[in-house]
């Protein structure tokens, strides 16, 4: 039975495979991940997934790529708050997009953290998409006046995955402007 979701983009099997399982990360777990029932979410061949990636670390290395692939264009998008309260607008809507409209990808990516916590190939990969959301937030803390642009714009990011990771994890709907606030305005002070 096919329940692939994803469809923006997608011109190959191997990459109806990997939103198929990121489709099953995110909304059933890391268990549910396998080669046969990607297949099945897909609505693809039986062994199609196993041809594209032999092993469950190929897999999931797969996945953690198209998810950086499916979020990057998002991040290459003009950002460029001109003031405090743009940028905590600008995040609190980051905060918003990705536990509402991505949801099943953000709970999907949160998977892979864990699972990353002891596959350094995979942490290397998921990291990079941490460094490029953060090399976005500098230049806007440097231009609002931070004397600590980077560290600052660690802590942003830092806030804004703890908010993200509540409101997967948790169901936690408190407003995270509050908390977004008071960690840029301390990255500004």
């Amino acid at each position: 039975m096919s329940h692939y979701v994803y469809s923006a983009h997608v011109t190959t099997l191997r990459d109806r495979a990997l939103d198929s399982a990121i489709d099953l990360l995110g909304t059933e777990g890391l268990r549910s991940l396998t080669h046969g029932r990607v297949d099945d979410r897909a609505g693809i061949a039986r062994g199609s997934t196993s041809n594209y990636f032999r092993t469950r670390d190929a897999l999931l290395a797969g996945v953690a790529q198209r998810i950086l692939q499916r979020e990057m264009p998002q991040v290459g998008t003009a950002f460029a708050p001109a003031s405090a309260d743009e940028l905590v607008d600008a995040v609190a809507a980051l905060v918003h997009h990705t536990t509402t409209a991505q949801r099943t990808l953000t709970t999907a990516r949160l998977v892979l953290f864990m699972e990353a916590s002891h596959d350094a190939a995979l942490r290397d990969t998921l990291s990079s998409g941490r460094r490029a959301m953060e090399a976005q937030v500098v230049p806007v803390l440097a231009r609002l006046g931070s004397s600590d642009p980077a560290t600052g714009a660690a802590a942003v990011m830092a806030c804004a995955e703890g908010l993200i990771l509540h409101s997967i994890a948790r169901g936690d709907q408190t407003d995270p402007r509050p908390a977004l606030e008071l960690v840029i305005l301390a990255g500004l002070a």
